[in-house]
């Protein structure tokens, strides 16, 4: 702990004036590892994956609507990739999204996909047309290199969305320099 300097300031009276033997004590140095800090996600949030699924002949105008909506105050600014099933990804809806934002498509395979596991439980539909236990959900997580749901599967009109947060920088270099070859 840091002893604080304080000093007396004589503060102006009013009629609600503190008694004259009262002091306001004015803080005129605090150490610069005693200043209140943010977490890092304030100042550099971690960016975010989006997973998706969709019922052929989706339009544009659906998937935009399930993404706002599953993004809610996230900004879309935060998305770095968007990913889905390689049986999906010519999907028209899905390629004019990532162009209408600048956004990469990633493809996964179904081995890849069905590897990772649903939080959401399996879907039946994606079960049967693909093989797959779901899309959006093991999508996410394998474009955001294992991160964490942040946002569980949202279906909405024949489109579902889930997300992921990559993990921070630091960590993610960190786990690169340990997998490296010495």
């Amino acid at each position: 702990m840091h002893a604080l300097a304080s000093t007396p300031c004589n503060a102006s009276r009013s009629a609600h004036a503190t008694p004259s033997n009262s002091r306001i004590h004015v803080n005129r140095s605090l150490p610069a590892d005693a200043l209140p800090t943010a977490p890092a996600s304030v100042h550099n949030p971690a960016p975010l994956a989006l997973g998706l699924g969709c019922r052929s002949g989706v339009t544009l105008a659906q998937v935009e609507a399930t993404v706002h909506a599953a993004l809610g105050a996230w900004p879309l600014a935060r998305v770095k990739t968007v990913a889905t099933l390689d049986a999906k990804a010519a999907e028209p809806a899905l390629l004019a999204f990532c162009a209408r934002h600048a956004l990469p498509l990633q493809a996964f395979a179904r081995e890849n996909v069905n590897a990772m596991g649903m939080q959401s439980g399996a879907s039946v539909a994606a079960h049967a047309r693909f093989g797959v236990q779901g899309v959006c959900e093991p999508c996410a997580q394998l474009a955001a290199l294992g991160g964490p749901l942040v946002r569980g599967k949202l279906a909405l009109d024949g489109v579902t969305v889930a997300i992921a947060a990559f993990a921070e920088a630091s960590q993610a270099d960190a786990q690169t320099a340990a997998q490296a070859p010495t």
